[in-house]
């Protein structure tokens, strides 16, 4: 049976904060490794989505049988990397992407890792997580793993939240240079009677707000690396907000709530997104948002941990919540991607 707490129960003092270790050089290596492989990865997706695919052609043919398709798979691949070293535009595309992105990507997890180190929580160095070349958006994201007790309520608070946060303030300047940059495009006659066939990214409200106030079209604009880098930072904010198990959300809505709130709150959620997952499917065709559904339904099963210590959170705490909800609505889309 769970630990039954109250939200809001009085201690007596602040919990006295524990000394961690520095990482080794033998985990910084791992780090830094999976970082400059995961530049690699989404540097080389920056060039596909600058258009590198179309300018190479068709790559070599690698004959047929069961190695056909991994060599074909490994033969573009070179292909995209060689013309990128020798064209410096799609190169410098790639990179504006792929930095721009593990600038938001870098930003959430340092404010996640620099609270751990200030209240003392033992926790692992960001791990980058590389996706095999030419996936969107060519990595699969980051994470920390602590490995020792969160010592309180407000610690839980700050570390789960200080994250998204951070991110989110890098992907602002970000997402006002991408849209600020964007090349109108006219649309052909069929285009812009429906076309039909064609994949949709969605934008935001943020980028919503923020082109309403540049008087810059969305719709008729084609993207660019800023832009691309901003929306793909916004969706895993967003995703990263639901109010799910060891979720960054999650651990904002424990802490605010307790353990049986943060329960039935986050079946809510679920339930809910596995709706929106539904009429995604019955209006647009696109099953989308399953991702989200399975990835909540595997938080669902993972107890979260209790912190040592349920202080009151004060009332500024209750204000970066209500702010960090506000950021959730920003970037939250129902329907990510949709099929015209």
């Amino acid at each position: 049976m769970d630990e039954v707490t109250e939200p809001f129960a009085p201690v007596s003092a602040e919990p006295k904060r524990r000394v961690v270790n520095n990482p080794t050089a033998r985990q910084w290596l791992l780090h830094v490794t999976l970082f400059l492989i995961t530049v690699c990865t989404t540097t080389i997706f920056g060039m596909v989505a600058a258009g590198v695919t179309s300018a190479i052609g068709s790559p070599p043919q690698t004959g047929s049988g069961p190695w056909s398709i991994p060599a074909a798979y490994l033969s573009l691949v070179i292909a995209i990397v060689r013309y990128g070293v020798s064209h410096p535009h799609y190169l410098g595309q790639g990179l504006l992407f792929s930095g721009s992105l593990l600038a938001i990507l870098t930003a959430h997890e340092s404010g996640h890792y620099l609270f751990c180190r200030y209240y003392g929580v033992d926790a692992t160095l960001p791990f980058f997580l590389p996706q095999p070349p030419l996936l969107i958006p060519g990595t699969f994201g980051a994470f920390i793993r602590m490995k020792s007790p969160v010592p309180s309520r407000r610690a839980l608070f700050d570390i789960g939240l200080a994250g998204p946060l951070a991110g989110f303030a890098v992907i602002l300047p970000i997402a006002f240079i991408g849209i600020k940059t964007l090349h109108h495009v006219q649309l052909l006659a069929g285009e812009a009677n429906g076309g039909g066939g064609s994949i949709i990214f969605n934008d935001p409200l943020l980028f919503r707000l923020i082109a309403r106030a540049c008087k810059i079209d969305l719709d008729n604009s084609e993207a660019n690396s800023f832009y691309l880098a901003a929306w793909v930072g916004a969706l895993v904010t967003a995703l990263n907000l639901m109010p799910v198990g060891q979720l960054d959300g999650g651990h904002g809505t424990f802490a605010l709530f307790g353990s049986t709130g943060h329960r039935w709150i986050a079946r809510l959620a679920f339930f809910s997104m596995l709706a929106v997952t539904g009429l995604g499917f019955l209006w647009y065709g696109t099953p989308a948002m399953i991702l989200y559904v399975v990835l909540l339904a595997v938080m669902l099963r993972v107890r979260h941990p209790q912190p040592e210590q349920m202080e009151p959170l004060g009332a500024g705490r209750i204000i970066i919540a209500i702010v960090t909800l506000i950021v959730f609505a920003l970037c939250f889309l129902p329907f990510p991607i949709t099929f015209g």
